[in-house]
């Protein structure tokens, strides 16, 4: 009966602990991003932005993503505040679904490529060995040839729906988070205790999860910002030159040459969505940076 009783008396204090975690968790947080510099407060406002225009896109635009909407290459006006591209569509419109199609697949992308190349680090490092070498130098062999010609390469063959598109410049990014997570992995695996762990017989999986990939967390997410600007602008200059996110899905690299022959006219239309790109890669790299510096333990001059 007392063991019971003990029992419950953990369970209920469990409980009321976990709220209790999670409210200092918060804030501390709120601490953190109030004490942050002004650059890196400012890049997770341009971060939120887009994110909330490519969540809540088809309730901030007054057209659908592919409507035309007026004749060609309209002016700025009351109808269309940015105007229209070269088929008449409603370039704001325009602009707002491509931060959805442009910003979600290179997320998605990032993710994937995280999957695979974070995973294969840690498994060759761990491992070591003939794994670590094969492993290695596949690695080797695809990070030799240029990546924009690659990707030109593949799409080409296999041809530019976006799931293709998505798992080629996943598999192509993926080899430098490989050897970052190899690297930073490989500092790991020679400490105390992960040879304690394997001396306690713990398997593969046991020691990457809770041994390995704790401690090696902040280099990748901090090379998951870096990785997920590359991964944008890569899916950009493929829709810029035509393989990438293919019509009449918007994308910012397709607007820039759609609409390219109106720089001739003095029109600052299609330096829009390259104005677009430029912001979030300038915003996620002051987070980075914010990140690096935080998790570097580094003290702020003041």
């Amino acid at each position: 009966m007392t063991d019971n009783t003990e029992t419950d008396e953990l369970e209920i204090d469990a409980k009321v602990a976990a709220p209790r975690r999670e409210r200092n968790m918060f804030r501390d947080s709120m601490r953190e991003l109030r004490k942050a510099p002004l650059t890196a407060k400012f890049g997770l406002t341009i971060i939120f932005l887009y994110v909330f225009t490519a969540i809540f896109a088809p309730f901030l635009t007054p057209y659908s993503e592919s409507e035309i909407v007026g004749s060609q290459f309209e002016e700025w006006g009351a109808n269309f505040i940015l105007g229209t591209d070269n088929l008449g569509r409603d370039m704001l419109t325009r602009l707002i679904y491509g931060a959805r199609n442009t910003v979600g697949i290179a997320f998605v992308t990032t993710l994937l490529a995280f999957a695979i190349g974070g995973v294969g680090g840690v498994i060759a490092s761990t491992l070591g060995g003939w794994v670590d070498q094969i492993c290695s130098r596949i690695v080797d062999v695809l990070m030799a040839i240029p990546q924009l010609i690659f990707a030109l390469l593949l799409l080409t063959i296999f041809g530019t729906s976006i799931p293709v598109l998505i798992i080629i410049i996943a598999v192509l990014d993926s080899t430098r988070v490989f050897r970052l997570a190899r690297a930073v992995s490989m500092n790991v695996v020679v400490l105390d205790f992960v040879e304690a762990a394997k001396l306690r017989g713990e398997g593969i999986f046991w020691l990457m999860s809770r041994e390995v990939l704790p401690n090696i967390m902040p280099p990748l997410v901090a090379e998951f910002g870096l990785r997920f600007c590359f991964v944008f602008l890569t899916i950009a200059a493929l829709s810029f030159l035509g393989l990438g996110i293919q019509p009449p899905t918007a994308d910012w690299g397709s607007m820039v040459r759609d609409n390219a022959t109106l720089i001739t006219y003095g029109d600052i239309t299609p330096l829009l969505p390259a104005a677009a790109i430029a912001l979030l890669t300038v915003a996620v790299n002051f987070v980075v940076d914010w990140f690096l510096h935080k998790t570097s333990g580094l003290r702020d001059e003041h």
